[in-house]
């Protein structure tokens, strides 16, 4: 559905406030960065925010991804691949040519997309998911094997540039639970930083307010801005 222009000024507007808000609460000097998750919204809605100033976008489904980075080539959009990913779309993600594969789920994953990626010579910027909420529903690796998962794809895949991690809030409306599942994700990403991680890619329309107080420094919001 097409959303009207004033009204999708006003609905990023509303999310730059609340990030605003929440950034200058940890630190003056703590900056997010907002990926717009483009999943349920037509393709004229992304063309608005871009010319309102958005610029990242980010698709859970590699077939979409492809086809949005085409259709609207002429925008210099950052695209970022956010979904589960299978190994037998590797090929077709390596070619669409994301700024940021945010989902490696295992060593096993990386190990494969790797082997792909020196196969055609290129190398791709990833963050390893960790499923600090403990939910089989979740991907990701476990919070206690996440460290050494890190350092061994640094170590074996040398076409994986990893930038950082990247999880998902615990799923209940009880907030303590929820903040606890990005703090252990926020702990994990400052002893990682030593391995040169960046990135901490936590919290989406529901929760990304929580998230940057817990030391998020990239969100993925969808709902909040498409309503």
């Amino acid at each position: 559905m097409k959303i009207d222009k004033e009204q999708l000024r006003k609905n990023l507007d509303e999310v730059i406030w609340n990030v605003e808000k929440a950034r200058i609460a940890v630190s003056e000097h703590h900056i997010v960065k907002l990926v717009t998750v483009g999943k349920y919204t037509d393709l004229e809605n992304i063309e608005t925010l871009y010319t309102l100033g958005q610029r990242a976008f980010g698709e859970n489904q590699v077939q979409q991804l492809e086809a949005r980075s085409k259709a609207l080539e002429a925008l210099p959009l950052e695209w970022h691949f956010i979904g589960t990913l299978q190994k037998n779309k590797i090929n077709k993600l390596i070619d669409t040519r994301p700024f940021l594969m945010q989902s490696i789920d295992s060593l096993d994953l990386a190990l494969a997309l790797n082997e792909r990626l020196r196969a055609k010579e290129r190398s791709m910027n990833c963050l390893l998911q960790i499923n600090s909420a403990c939910e089989a529903s979740k991907s990701g690796v476990s919070s206690e094997e996440a460290i050494d998962v890190y350092q061994e794809i640094l170590e074996r895949c040398e076409q994986i540039n990893l930038k950082g991690v990247m999880s998902i809030g615990a799923h209940t409306d009880e907030q303590s639970i929820v903040k606890e599942s990005f703090e252990t994700t926020h702990r994990l990403y400052e002893s990682l930083q030593k391995d040169g991680a960046t990135l901490c890619s936590m919290g989406m329309s529901g929760d990304y307010e929580l998230a940057i107080s817990c030391g998020s420094n990239l969100i993925r919001v969808g709902s909040a801005l498409f309503k």
